[in-house]
């Protein structure tokens, strides 16, 4: 019997020959228009006198930044002058993510309560919000709340401690004593202890672990506590006449900020966790209730664990969403990255590199924390199977 004979495909007519082909094109293309819209913009910058190059960055920045988390002054370079912005952005970045989140988990579970007046206040309050300009929110808390508030001789105030002026927030400032690092060793193994119970508590199925991790979170660090004696000691600000003597202070604009972008990242975040909660097939959470499971039990261990699946990749473009939005800073005067950019560009007559680094840095940002996330969302995918 003749064994059947193969045809072999022309190269032109083969499909991975042709993809790969396609892509080999299309990157030349990108590439040539790439270069030509370069040579362009280099060829209008030369004739116009302006130089594209990084070296203004070591020059003189002669201007002052009203509040930097690093040490600046008028004198530095206006690379440190863009570095002072980019702690800023990053603080109120970090600071917003986790505070966004957590009043974002309470609104979403909130507007699915049972309870009537609960759940229209979570739906007022996320309607409200997702559908009024992140811009316009800022303009009124700043001027409609922190501008408003009272002189600093009428001072609002909280237990003694926390005060409240048109200077802004004073709290009291943590300092570490000689004692804590040996309260950091209690609060490592707090965490350690609490990750390894939780872990176990997944693979056994058992509703007591997971209580017993969050109790040894909470009861070591307090124990370490009273076994260190004070490894913090808290300076209370102080009124004087004109103003108020140590702690720590927020600014309005820092404040007026912050609570912008965690009121209005939380309205959306509610609804991506409102969205991962329904997923949940009914059948799992009716089953959940039959084995004697009450509601916070039944949220913790069937509908959580499941949700997450639905909800870390929308939370991951709000997150990305809030340190970007943190760049409408510039319009109540918060010193952020893109303020102090803008400063630097105007002064120095180098617009193009200016913003090519502060495009840069937003980019790596963004892209850090989408690996972050996506590392925990594998890890949550992982643990479904």
């Amino acid at each position: 019997m003749a064994e059947p004979t193969t045809t072999r495909v022309p190269f032109w007519r083969d499909v991975r020959v042709l993809t790969i082909l396609t892509q080999v094109i299309f990157v030349v293309v990108v590439a040539l228009v790439a270069g030509f819209l370069y040579a362009n913009v280099s060829t209008t910058m030369r004739q116009r006198g302006l130089v594209s190059d990084l070296r203004f960055l070591d020059l003189e920045a002669g201007f002052e930044i009203g509040e930097a988390m690093i040490p600046y002054a008028a004198t530095d370079t206006y690379g440190r002058a863009l570095l002072a912005g980019f702690s800023n952005t990053l603080l109120v970045s970090v600071v917003g993510i986790i505070l966004s989140t957590i009043l974002g988990v309470v609104v979403g579970v909130a507007r699915l309560s049972p309870n009537w007046l609960l759940s229209q206040l979570a739906a007022i309050y996320i309607e409200l919000i997702r559908n009024t300009p992140l811009l316009v929110q800022l303009f009124f808390i700043y001027f409609g709340v922190f501008v408003t508030l009272p002189s600093v001789g009428q001072s609002i105030e909280f237990q003694g401690i926390i005060f409240a002026n048109q200077r802004g927030l004073f709290l009291p400032r943590p300092a570490p004593t000689e004692t804590f690092a040996t309260w950091a060793w209690f609060i490592l193994g707090a965490i350690v202890l609490a990750l390894a119970l939780f872990y176990f508590s997944t693979r056994v199925k058992t509703r007591y672990l997971g209580w017993v991790a969050l109790l040894a979170l909470i009861l070591l660090p307090v124990l370490g506590w009273f076994i260190a004696g004070a490894p913090l000691s808290f300076e209370i600000p102080v009124r004087e006449r004109f103003n108020f003597k140590g702690g720590m202070n927020l600014s309005p604009e820092f404040s007026a900020l912050l609570t912008g972008l965690v009121l209005y990242t939380a309205g959306f975040i509610a609804e991506v966790v409102r969205a991962g909660i329904l997923a949940v097939r009914r059948g799992q959470v009716e089953a959940a209730y039959s084995l004697g499971l009450n509601a916070g039990q039944v949220l913790r261990m069937i509908i959580f664990p499941q949700a997450l699946r639905v909800i870390i990749p929308p939370l991951t473009s709000q997150y990305l969403n809030l340190a970007k939005n943190s760049s409408l800073a510039i319009a109540i005067g918060f010193p952020d990255l893109f303020s102090v950019a803008t400063t630097s560009a105007n002064q120095t007559g180098q617009p193009v590199p200016v913003y090519l680094l502060v495009m840069a840095t937003y980019l790596a940002m963004s892209l850090f924390t989408s690996l972050l996330m996506n590392i925990y969302n594998r890890s949550v995918q992982v643990l479904e199977k």
